[in-house]
């Protein structure tokens, strides 16, 4: 096994800065070793999980707000823009996991190494704003289904919420698979939920199939592009890039390029099926915004609590509104979780940071309670649903900023060696990176336009 200083000394030949690492989530938590002689279904589940924790990020209450909107304004028109946000983050998960299999860094870590201090500062004030601003949406969507389910107070609810950093403490101490289990749980849970939804409200599916075609339209109507950029912001969430380059490393592969080689292939085999699952679930969240209510004449939905009082009495079915709620939960819970971890993994990349578990954990729920508890107090719950689409039209500004580095290093021959994009790759990742800034300017110049 190689001695500390030649791991820095490779890291220097691989154009990294040398430097003292802290213990980090994935050397905590490796899993048992997966031997090259086993099978490909045992290789498959060994390396299955990270991909899930990831997807999760992909179906949270900002989702939620982005899509019921959607559909209920503009019918099945948005379903083009979820497809092609899940695609654009199947392809950058993909570039995630490989940096962090390929270098054995996460994304925060190799910005701290590559950029000067103040550059590195600079993007880790912006990805801990983008990480308040998905667990606004997250903690606002636990504490309206919470409300929903057993009439708590909405303040009570986000306070509340606060007890998720006990929750992570508790089951990472039982082990990161412990974590992962819970977190497929959940998700199938909410699938099952969306299934029936979508069962009674039976959405024209001709009319769907051509929603997923894409629409001029979308980039010249401001509401519509307004939306569309939250549910890109809402589906590439820029932490989850940090997130997924870290937690690939839990599981323990052999350093040999070929082993490595197998690893980013299940590990991206992983990611992608969770995120077509995701897919299912954004897409099923939309056609129900648009079969229960945008077909019916309801093209206002106001908030989540609006969407759950007329579910039932629309689809004609007992557990609609109800199975709405608890999907609405378990999508807030398992959100507010894997927030939590890319928090954790966020401060210590840039930061270097030795701050106790519990503490950094505590640091990244309060960025996120503290905001949604002063909007409730001086707003109430009228403007959650406007305060939701927003948070997510944030993530898409500030995606960029983890994005344009994440293909810089994978393109980088000099840190990834054999690893690195072929040129074909390079040039899709610049693409869909400039789509992005593009999408993000055009808005800008509408919402600029119609203000003058």
């Amino acid at each position: 096994m190689a001695s500390t200083n030649t791991s820095a000394e490779l890291r220097t030949r691989q154009g990294w800065r040398a430097s003292a690492d802290v213990p980090s989530l994935p050397e905590a938590f490796r899993t048992v070793p997966v031997y090259s002689g086993a099978s490909v279904w045992r290789k498959l589940l060994a390396f299955a999980g990270p991909g899930y924790l990831v997807a999760v990020g992909y179906m949270d209450p900002g989702n939620w707000a982005t899509d019921v909107g959607g559909g209920a304004k503009f019918g099945y028109t948005l379903l083009s823009v979820i497809l092609l946000s899940n695609l654009i983050a199947m392809f950058l998960q993909a570039l995630a996991a490989k940096l962090g299999i390929a270098t054995g860094r996460d994304l925060a870590q190799a910005c701290r190494n590559h950029f000067s201090r103040p550059t590195a500062i600079a993007l880790w004030v912006i990805c801990e704003i983008a990480i308040a601003a998905c667990d606004l949406a997250e903690v606002l969507g636990s504490a309206v289904a919470l409300k929903l389910l057993f009439g708590l107070p909405l303040l009570a609810g986000v306070i509340l919420t606060a007890l998720d950093v006990l929750l992570v403490l508790a089951l990472q101490g039982r082990g990161f698979r412990m974590v992962e289990a819970l977190v497929v749980t959940l998700i199938v849970t909410i699938a099952g939920c969306f299934a029936y939804e979508i069962f009674f409200a039976r959405p024209l599916w001709l009319e769907a199939a051509r929603g997923f075609l894409p629409s001029l339209e979308i980039l010249r109507n401001r509401e519509m592009l307004y939306i569309a950029i939250g549910i890109l912001g809402a589906t590439v969430m820029p932490h989850n890039l940090y997130l997924h380059s870290s937690i690939v490393q839990t599981r323990a592969f052999q350093p040999q390029p070929e082993h490595k080689r197998e690893a980013i292939k299940f590990a991206v085999i992983d990611s992608t099926v969770a995120l077509g699952l995701a897919l299912f679930i954004n897409a099923a969240i939309l056609m129900l915004g648009a079969a229960a209510f945008h077909h019916r004449g309801i093209s206002e939905i106001a908030d989540f609590g609006r969407a759950h009082e007329l579910l039932t009495p629309v689809l004609g079915a007992s557990l609609a509104s109800a199975l709405f709620a608890v999907a609405l939960l378990c999508s807030g819970q398992i959100s507010t979780l894997t927030g939590t971890l890319a928090g954790q993994i966020v401060m210590e990349g840039f930061l270097n940071s030795r701050l106790p578990p519990w503490l950094r954990r505590l640091f990244t729920r309060l960025l996120a309670i503290v905001p949604a508890a002063i909007v409730i107090g001086l707003k109430g719950e009228s403007k959650l649903t406007d305060l939701l689409i927003l948070s997510q039209v944030i993530l898409s500004f500030q995606l960029p900023f983890a994005v344009v580095p994440l293909v810089m290093f994978t393109s980088d021959k000099a840190k990834m060696g054999e690893f690195v994009n072929r040129r074909w790759v390079v040039v899709l990742a610049w693409v869909v990176a400039l789509a992005i800034i593009a999408f993000n300017a055009e808005l800008i110049w509408l919402l600029w336009r119609d203000r003058h």
